[in-house]
Parts: structure tokens; C-alpha cells; sequence
């Protein structure tokens, strides 16, 4: 079959890398993709939201099945726009509706979701300006440290952990007030801050019954020893050690099931990933976040360990048969070390020459680009987090210690990456 990916991130070129390998796969387009996704199919210069050059795109190619990458064309309803159009409804779309990508698309929808059907996860408050008083006098109160979420979508920064009330306040009013984030900040979740260790599970769903598909651990510290601000991610280990089956039957048994019967129950279309943001607070799982779609720098750990034909999972999902599917994994070690561009997560520069990517093939890494282009002949710098690579080990160490080794032969101006991934299992 011809399959489009949508996306141009390091998520995008895992899931080009592993669909590429399916003996299903006849053609791949990627919209708009990196110089990474080029080795695995046509890139093709349209952007995730412009629905209307994919649907030129899909009849011109003869597409048979869309994977969506990033959020934001989930959220802005494409799964609605195939399906709402005569000529592109035949085609398989791996993607949730638009009102079930509320449960990323809106912290307050996935909460209100959450209790409805008694999924563990943090306490919580929501505000606008309409009640940014009451908002300041709730904080005020708040037991410290104290979370704030913008409701919408803002690419992985309107998440803030206060340390202060003072802090709290603050970003409160910078969200609301100042409307730091447009509209996703117009309204801002106020949630208590639970202790314990960040975790992320996969399933792959078509709304009424799901596989797991892997788990993960990823860094989103800057700074080694998780210090600095947040970023979208500077690596990735997986399988995580203490996701052993008694936890993974809390998981399945407390927070897969009911959220899975809940979109059955709730009639809401989905037809996708579901990535289940958790903490592991002293062995019992709660949720963080949902998102709706393959977390990044995740996937490029969960699909080297996958060892599944990821597109004959897809088919399963659309034909009805995904309750049968064997999944099987690699029983390696994963892990992913992410180099970014200096001055990321703030102010970068892009464009620049990456030396060396010829010359870091490795018999068990697999170099991911993130956010990179051609230009010429030479590959630059075209985002924060520029090269992701993945490596196979014993254990999470050698896995590590294998892609540092890559990483030490590939640079560009400024080039930074966190030499501590996986420092707690080592």
C-alpha cells in the first residue's frame, strides 16, 4: 500500500524507519519530513495543517493509509476531514477525531475524562480570567510545590512546576493576563504535584480494544542530573526496570482499561496511539497526561523495540482484528541520546553545517534526525533538538554509552547533549 506520514521531527523518521521495513509498505511520503525521512521514502513539501494539498497529495499518489506524527492536525480535525470527503474516506487514517484529541488538545477535557471514569491522577482546579481572582487566592493556599498547565496545546512549554507562591502567581498571571500562550493559556489547570517518577506507556487503539506497543522513561531537563528548564526531551531509555508486570497490571487493570471503555462509552472516534503519561508514585501509577499520538524522543526507543510489523498493526486496527495481533519485542536494551542546538530551549540558531553523519554508522545505532534539512549537498541544523540516536545494548548502560560514542563523531556549531540518559539504572 502508499502510506503518507505527517511530520518532520525525529517521531516522524522512527515511524518512517520501521513502516519502511514492512513487507506492506510500497511507497512512503513524508509531509513536509527532515533529511532523515528522505532515506525512507519522498519527502514532500506540505504542511501538517494544510488539509487541502494532503487531500491533492492522497488522489495524485493513491494513498491508501494516513499516519499522523504531530498533534496539532489531530487536534484541528483531519481524521474529520477524511472522513467527511467522499473521495478520501476508503483510506486507513491513524489518528483520533477531533473531540477525542481533546483529551490532549484540553487539559480540563482529559481531567473531567479522568474522573468520569475513575482513572487515578492528581487533583486539580481550573481557571480563567472570568475567575483569575479566585485563581490567585487558590494558589495562595496551594501546597507547595504547586503545577500549572495551559489548557491548550503549546508545544510542550505551558507546563510549569512552582516552587513559591510567588512563582505560581506569576506564571499564573502570565498565562491568563498576558496570555502568554494565546488561546491554549485562556484557561489554566491548577493541579497538586505528585512525588515520583515519570513514565510513559504506548497502546495503539481503534476505541473499543488496544495492544501495548512499549513503554518508556524520557529526560526532559536541559541540564544533567535533570536540572535547567524543560525541554521536548533529551532522551530516552526503555524498557524501564521497575516496569515489571505487577506494575504494568496496575497500569492495564486502573488507567488502559477504563480510559479505552471510556472512549467506547463516550462514543468518541478513535482510531490511533495513545500515550499515557504516568507517574509511578511509590508502585502506584497516576495519570499525568494523555496524548494522542507517539511521544518524541519516545518512539525512537519503542519502535527499535518493536518487533511487530508496525503497518500490519495499523490494518489490524482498521479491519477489526487488532485483538489478535502478536506483539512481540526485541529483548534488548533501547536508548536514545538527543543533541540540540546551543542556547535550546531558548534562542537558537538554524542552518547550520552537521559534520560527520557519514562516518558515525554504527552496527547497533541507528541515527534519527529530528529537526535537520537538506541544503545542497549538506545536511544543517533546522530546529532545537537536531539528531536523535538510538542505541541497542545488554542493558540500558552499554545502550547509552554506545550512542554517546556516536554522537562523539558528528558535530555542529553548538552542539550540546546529556551525557547522564539513564543515570538511575546504571
Amino acid at each position: 500500500m502508499n502510506i503518507l506520514l505527517l511530520g518532520s521531527g525525529g517521531r516522524e523518521h522512527a515511524l518512517a524507519w520501521k513502516m519502511a521495513k514492512s513487507h506492506h509498505c510500497d511507497k512512503l511520503f513524508i509531509a513536509p519530513g527532515n533529511a532523515g525521512t528522505a532515506q525512507f521514502g519522498s519527502n514532500v513539501n506540505i504542511q501538517v495543517t494544510d488539509f487541502a494539498a494532503i487531500k491533492g497529495l492522497c488522489l495524485e499518489e493513491k494513498i491508501n493509509m494516513l499516519v499522523v506524527g504531530p498533534e496539532e492536525p489531530l487536534v484541528k480535525g483531519v481524521y474529520d476531514f477524511f472522513q467527511q470527503d467522499e473521495q478520501l474516506r476508503h483510506i486507513t487514517v491513524v489518528a483520533p477525531s477531533a473531540e477525542a484529541a481533546q483529551l490532549e488538545g484540553s487539559k480540563a477535557f482529559s481531567k473531567k475524562f479522568m474522573q468520569r471514569h475513575n482513572i487515578p491522577t492528581a487533583g486539580y482546579a481550573e481557571f480563567t480570567s472570568e475567575n483569575f481572582e479566585d485563581g490567585n487566592r487558590y494558589i495562595s493556599q496551594h501546597r507547595l510545590p504547586v503545577v500549572l498547565k495551559a489548557d491548550g496545546l503549546a508545544a510542550g512549554k505551558g507546563v510549569v512546576i512552582a516552587a513559591s507562591h510567588e512563582e505560581a502567581l506569576q506564571v499564573f498571571e502570565e498565562m491568563i493576563i498576558n496570555k502568554q500562550f494565546g488561546d491554549a493559556s485562556s484557561k489554566v489547570v491548577i493541579e497538586e504535584f505528585l512525588q515520583g517518577i515519570e513514565v510513559s506507556v504506548f497502546v495503539l487503539t481503534d476505541g473499543e480494544v488496544y495492544q501495548v506497543i512499549g513503554h518508556a522513561k524520557d529526560y526532559k531537563r536541559i541540564g544533567e542530573g535533570d536540572t535547567g528548564l524543560n525541554t521536548g526531551g533529551m532522551g530516552c531509555v526503555s524498557p524501564v526496570p521497575f516496569m515489571d508486570q505487577a506494575f504494568m497490571q496496575k497500569v492495564e487493570e486502573r488507567i488502559i482499561k477504563p480510559t479505552i471503555n471510556g472512549l467506547a462509552k463516550e462514543k468518541l472516534n478513535y482510531h490511533g496511539f495513545v500515550f499515557f503519561g504516568l507517574m509511578n508514585v511509590n508502585g502506584e501509577p497516576f495519570v499525568i497526561e494523555y496524548n494522542c499520538r507517539m511521544g518524541d524522543p519516545e518512539t525512537e526507543v519503542v519502535m527499535p523495540l518493536l518487533q511487530t510489523d508496525i503497518v500490519g498493526l495499523f490494518a489490524a486496527m482498521d479491519n477489526g482484528t487488532l485483538a489478535d495481533a502478536n506483539i512481540e519485542f526485541y529483548p534488548q536494551s533501547c536508548a536514545t541520546v538527543m543533541a540540540v542546538s546551543g542556547g535550546y530551549p531558548g534562542e537558537y540558531k538554524k542552518g547550520l553545517a552537521i559534520s560527520g553523519l557519514e562516518n558515525a554508522q554504527a552496527e547497533d545505532s541507528v541515527i534519527f534526525h529530528a529537526g535537520t534539512k537538506q541544503n545542497g549537498e549538506t545536511v544543517v541544523t533546522n530546529g532545537g533538538r537536531v539528531i536523535a540516536v538510538t542505541s541497542y545494548g545488554n542493558n540500558i548502560s552499554e545502550a547509552v554509552a554506545k550512542s554517546k560514542k556516536v554522537l562523539e563523531k558528528i558535530s555542529f556549531e553548538g552542539m550540546n547533549y546529556r551525557k547522564d540518559i539513564g543515570y538511575e539504572f546504571s
